[in-house]
C-alpha cells in the first residue's frame, strides 16, 4: 500500500459528523480518484485504527457500510478488497445492443455461445411470441463478456418457421439485431421488459464466474418490430457485482 494513500486518512475528531461516517467517505473519495484500485487490499482494521486513532468498532462500521454497499468485499482470512467498479447499464433507457453499450463505454465486448438449436414449442413463451404451442422455436444460449469478464448470461427464444436461417448463423461475431435487419429486414423498435432479483443458482455461478447464490439481476424482455409483431423473448442474468442498472423518468 502506497504511504502516500494511507496519509489521506486524517478525521476531524472536532466535527459532529460521526468518525466512522468521515473515515467511510475517506475510503470513498480514495476509490473514486483511482489511489485505491478494483482488486487492492485495503489495510488491515487494526493498520486504520492506528492510522485514524479511533477505535476497532468505528472502523469495523464503516468497511462494513462500504462491503454491504458493494464498494468492498471480503475474502475470509486474506482481507478486505477494493470491488471492481460496477458497469452502468443504460439498457432501460435505450434500446441498443450488448456491443454497442460495452464499446460506448470503452470495454471490448465478446462472446460465447454454449448452445444453437432447434427446440419443441414451450406454451408460456410461444404466448409470449404469438405462435402456435406446437410450432418449433430457435433456442440461443449465450454467455456475454465486457473485457474477458462474464458479464451476463442469456438464453434467447425465437420463432422458428419465419427465421430458419438464423440457426445456421454466427452469433459469437454477429449481433441478433443486425441479423433481423441484414436478412429480414425487421427493426426492433419496442421491448418490454421485467426485472426481479435471483440468486445464482450452480450452473449460473460456474458461467459467470461468481460464488453459487452470488445475486443476479435477472431480465425477461420480449422484443418488437416496428408493427407490432414480437420476435424475441430473453432471458438475462446479470451479475449483481459487476452491474447497475439507470433509469431515468421525465415528467
Amino acid at each position: 500500500m502506497d504511504g502516500n494513500v494511507i496519509d489521506l486518512y486524517k478525521i476531524d475528531k472536532d466535527t459532529p459528523v460521526p468518525l466512522y461516517y468521515q473515515i467511510k467517505q475517506l475510503i470513498l473519495t480514495a476509490i473514486n480518484e483511482g489511489q485505491f484500485k478494483g482488486g487492492d487490499m485495503l489495510p488491515t482494521e487494526l493498520e486504520f485504527c492506528e492510522q485514524c486513532g479511533v477505535s476497532r468498532p468505528t472502523i469495523r462500521q464503516a468497511l462494513s457500510e462500504l462491503v454491504a454497499e458493494g464498494y468492498l468485499y471480503r475474502l475470509k482470512g486474506k482481507g478486505t478488497f477494493v470491488a471492481m467498479p460496477k458497469i452502468d447499464a443504460r439498457f432501460l433507457n435505450k434500446l441498443q445492443s450488448f456491443n454497442q453499450e460495452m464499446q460506448q463505454k470503452g470495454l471490448q465486448p465478446s462472446t460465447k455461445v454454449l448452445s444453437l438449436e432447434l427446440v419443441n414449442g414451450r406454451s408460456p413463451i410461444n404466448e409470449k411470441l404469438l405462435v402456435a404451442p406446437t410450432q418449433k422455436l430457435i433456442y440461443l444460449e449465450r454467455v456475454r463478456f465486457a473485457d474477458g469478464e462474464p458479464i451476463v448470461y442469456l438464453e434467447t427464444y425465437l420463432p422458428y418457421s419465419p427465421y430458419k436461417e438464423l440457426v445456421q448463423e454466427d452469433f459469437v461475431n454477429n449481433s441478433l439485431y443486425s441479423l433481423f435487419e441484414d436478412h429480414y429486414s425487421i427493426h426492433v423498435t419496442r421491448v418490454l421488459r421485467e426485472i426481479e432479483a435471483v440468486n445464482a443458482t450452480q450452473r449460473e455461478a460456474g458461467l459467470l464466474e461468481i460464488s453459487k447464490n452470488k445475486a443476479l439481476c435477472l431480465v425477461k424482455t420480449v422484443a418488437y418490430t416496428d408493427r407490432g409483431m414480437p420476435v424475441e423473448f430473453s432471458v438475462a442474468r446479470y451479475r449483481g457485482d459487476r452491474n447497475k442498472f439507470s433509469v431515468e423518468l421525465q415528467r
